[in-house]
């Protein structure tokens, strides 16, 4: 039994409706909707909704409010009710607005269906098998130590046979679930994909209406492991296996076991899911048009506030003037990432003296770069999640002291991470560890992830292809650095500013260091470009590329920690009006940030709030010591 190319097709266009999701190590922001930007939102959103049951809105209680405190006034209210067509006086469409959005049941995958004719003595199907695929895929993807594949870590095993092969030994399923002959079910699924879905397809009668929308259901019920090998497929498009399509496999193989388990043991209630069953799939259209009027009043309120934004906006930038001072010759130029964390001390810097300049750029720094750390099988990318780096940069000297310390720290971390250590660590260095916690609480510390410490004052080796980069093409990265950064004069002194944060204890750390650098601190680029930039020869290749930097420019690579404003210079030594600069900026910065962050610290001094700052960046309890992009 084999699947025609149409349903083929459906099922390969349902997978590529899930975005990717980054692991927390190399966290950055991807909107969850990204890959249906083809489609109109309120589309996406009613199908969303009909679907999975998620909302793309704000509740309208949140709407109502800002109306009244005047976020949203009556005019972009009135414009939004147009477009949707709805035309009412002002009073009564306030009224009809405010009421709450009508609740609808989303898709019923058959495991929902099932469980609502469950005994509650017993386990959903729902959350058992939610449970399984994930603890599953959590083993099958290990890459340190793995429970499941003992042989290589190159073990080409894929997803879908090797979940058969071990469910089909797994006799505890019957007993969680108490029904003691659904493992026997197992044992007659096919061992290819393809074969699964047609198997699926025609004991479900799944037509070509109702299959993309129950595939997308089903990704849409696990979507942390839905997107995780979403982003698996994005990093290696040429994979021989389709890691979302076995998924997909899995998912539906538990769907077509249910079906046959109730059916098999004459289930008095198996009459009714049939029935709920070919219901849902005869009206799914229906269903998603319900769900799009049912949303009309929160599209309205979304509009408006669109409307009512864009009016403020557009009176700021025709309204607001600034008078043109005569500036002198920059003395201090530093350009930042255009993460929005920066804007705050870009303009704290710059208000002490006309002659500083700062310049907003992409926080890899144009560089299309990875860094592997020296003797070592280590490396990670640092330039945007979506791009490919081309160029690996690496030390050139170990710095014999900080390896040693790195290794040794890596080796106890890799042994306190494994699955053993669970009995074993716990075992023999609990006392330790509580002895330490005890110590991180009343004394904090700054803890540090090992991957992020550079060896100090490091020389490159810059790489394409296993090749080492010439002069020539060390001044052609250059030129296109600096031709996209538009600098047209040069200070004596240009610091490249990149930015990392400082939290303890946070698993979604890398969410608050740089996207640019692909959820990576982006100390390595600044201290890759200052070298390259300083460097006599490039900048006698960029004089011929007509690129004249002077010679008394010095570029210093530098880093912003977005938790607590601090500026911290690499490799070259700043002067004291310099420095005193960077410090009124970063006491500036905290002060503004302190607004949100803990008001009371909005009146005391500077060195007193600075204080604060480290402090609650230090403290393995905070789960926010900052805001990160929250509030963009």
């Amino acid at each position: 039994m084999t699947m025609n190319n149409q349903q083929k097709s459906l099922l390969v266009t349902a997978t590529k409706k899930i975005a990717p999701s980054w692991p927390l190590d190399k966290l950055i922001a991807v909107n969850p909707l990204w890959s249906l930007i083809d489609k109109p939102f309120d589309t996406v959103a009613a199908e969303l909704s009909a679907i999975a049951g998620i909302k793309a809105h704000l509740p309208i209680e949140t709407y109502v409010a800002w109306f009244k405190l005047g976020r949203i006034d009556q005019a972009s209210l009135t414009k939004a009710a147009q477009h949707y067509a709805v035309d009412a006086l002002p009073e009564s469409l306030i009224e009809m607005l405010s009421k709450p959005t009508p609740t609808l049941t989303p898709w019923q995958n058959i495991a929902d269906l099932a469980d609502q004719e469950r005994p509650a003595t017993k386990m959903s199907w729902h959350d058992e098998i939610t449970h399984q695929v994930s603890q599953f895929c959590a083993d099958h993807y290990q890459q340190v130590s793995p429970t499941l594949r003992q042989m290589s870590s190159n073990d080409q095993t894929h997803l879908y046979p090797h979940w058969l092969t071990i469910t089909t030994q797994d006799k505890g399923l019957s007993i969680v679930l108490d029904e003691p002959k659904l493992i026997h079910l197992f044992n007659a699924l096919p061992n290819n994909t393809d074969q699964l879905f047609a198997l699926a397809i025609e004991e479900l009668a799944l037509d070509d209406v109702s299959l993309p929308y129950y595939a997308h259901a089903l990704l849409l019920d696990i979507n942390g492991w839905s997107s995780y090998l979403a982003y698996l497929h994005w990093q290696n498009p040429n994979d021989q296996e389709d890691h979302l399509m076995s998924l997909l496999a899995i998912k539906m193989a538990w769907e077509l076991v249910i079906w046959r388990y109730l059916t098999s043991q004459e289930n008095p209630q198996a009459s009714a899911i049939k029935q709920a069953w070919e219901k849902q799939k005869q009206t799914i259209e229906q269903h998603i048009a319900k769900h799009k009027e049912a949303l009309l009043s929160a599209k309205i309120w979304a509009l408006a506030l669109e409307y009512a934004e864009q009016k403020q906006l557009n009176t700021l930038l025709t309204t607001q003037s600034y008078p043109l001072t005569k500036q002198r010759p920059p003395v201090l130029q530093a350009v930042f990432c255009i993460d929005v964390r920066s804007e705050v001390i870009r303009r704290a810097l710059e208000k002490q003296d006309d002659a500083i300049q700062t310049f907003g750029f992409a926080g890899f720094f144009g560089l299309p770069i990875e860094y592997k750390a020296k003797d070592s099988a280590f490396s990670r990318p640092q330039l945007p999640g979506l791009l490919s780096p081309s160029i690996t940069v690496s030390e050139c000297e170990t710095n014999i002291e900080h390896a040693q310390k790195e290794q040794q720290q890596a080796r106890w971390q890799r042994w306190g991470h494994s699955a053993p250590a669970t009995f074993s660590m716990v075992e023999s260095m609990g006392w330790w560890y509580a002895f330490k916690m005890f110590k991180q609480t009343l004394f904090s510390k700054r803890q540090t992830n090992p991957a992020a410490r550079l060896a100090p004052n490091t020389q490159w080796n810059i790489t394409q292809n296993g090749e080492p980069l010439t002069t020539q093409d060390k001044a052609k990265l250059a030129k296109g650095v600096l031709d996209s950064m538009g600098i047209k004069h040069y200070a004596e002194t240009v610091l490249l500013v990149g930015h990392g944060s400082h939290t303890s204890n946070n698993l979604h750390a890398a969410g608050l260091e740089c996207g640019a650098c692909g959820g990576q601190s982006g100390e390595v680029n600044v201290k890759v470009l200052s070298r390259l930039l300083n460097d006599a020869e490039v900048r006698s290749c960029l004089h011929t590329m007509g690129i004249k930097i002077p010679q008394h420019t010095t570029f210093v690579a530098a880093l912003h920690n977005t938790t607590t404003d601090q500026l911290t210079c690499f490799d070259h030594q700043t002067t004291p009006q310099q420095s005193h600069w960077l410090e009124q900026a970063m006491y500036g910065a905290q002060k503004e940030r302190a607004k949100k962050l803990d008001a009371s610290l909005l009146n005391v001094s500077d060195k007193q709030r600075h204080k604060a700052f480290i402090k609650r960046a230090n403290d393995w309890s905070q789960v926010n010591p900052e805001w990160g992009l929250a509030n963009n």
